[in-house]
């Protein structure tokens, strides 16, 4: 395991040095992006429209903030990830087409389709602990911007600053490797361990 401090917007060349179980803490300028957003993002691509936002080299957090204007300035009180399975549907076609570097998520990573992804266009996924809303909210240095707000507040898209967000962990990386999927091996292997034992144990 190896720590990294990284600055958006990351190069491919910075992405593809992380491997699973890698340790991240990541500054400059990040995206939240749930369901909601993702699929605008895809009806803009159908149309043949521009974002209104970069995303080149940039870090989508799968997240929907709580979020405080006052003094016509927005404020997040909160902000934590959600389920990024979700956003499997459209997740490649993002990284195809917006080329965002990091991938931001909770607990349980994406599926195939984004892991190839991944791999083809040197993307990592990364996990952010769950239930640690102050410490991510302690590393936001200033709320940017907002686009989309008439999807509701937690699937707009919010432009965050931060500074050493994390520690976020590569759970998915640019070669393939899926920590998530090494533990349901591991976990059908002590499994399948166990039932042979007890069957031998039964007919003994």
């Amino acid at each position: 395991m190896v720590e990294y401090h990284l600055t958006t917007p990351v190069s491919e060349e910075e992405a593809r040095k992380l491997r699973v179980s890698d340790r991240v803490y990541l500054s400059g300028v990040i995206y939240t992006a749930r369901d909601m957003a993702h699929i605008r993002m895809m009806e803009c691509l159908k149309k043949g429209e521009k974002l209104p936002f970069n995303l080149e080299g940039a870090a989508i957090f799968h997240a929907g903030p709580i979020v405080r204007k006052t003094n016509k300035k927005w404020k997040i009180i909160a902000i934590g990830p959600t389920a990024s399975i979700r956003m499997e549907p459209f997740e490649a076609d993002i990284i195809r087409y917006f080329h965002p570097r990091c991938i931001i998520g909770g607990v349980g990573g994406m599926g195939n389709k984004t892991l190839e992804a991944l791999k083809n266009y040197g993307v990592v996924f990364l996990t952010a602990y769950g239930g640690c809303s102050a410490l991510n909210v302690a590393s936001i240095k200033e709320t940017l911007g907002v686009y989309w707000l008439d999807l509701g507040m937690p699937e707009a898209v919010w432009v965050i600053k931060v500074k050493k967000l994390g520690p976020l962990i590569v759970s998915m990386d640019s070669y393939g490797q899926n920590l998530y999927g090494q533990i349901v091996e591991k976990a059908e292997r002590i499994l399948l361990k166990m039932l042979s034992e007890m069957t031998k144990s039964a007919s003994s």
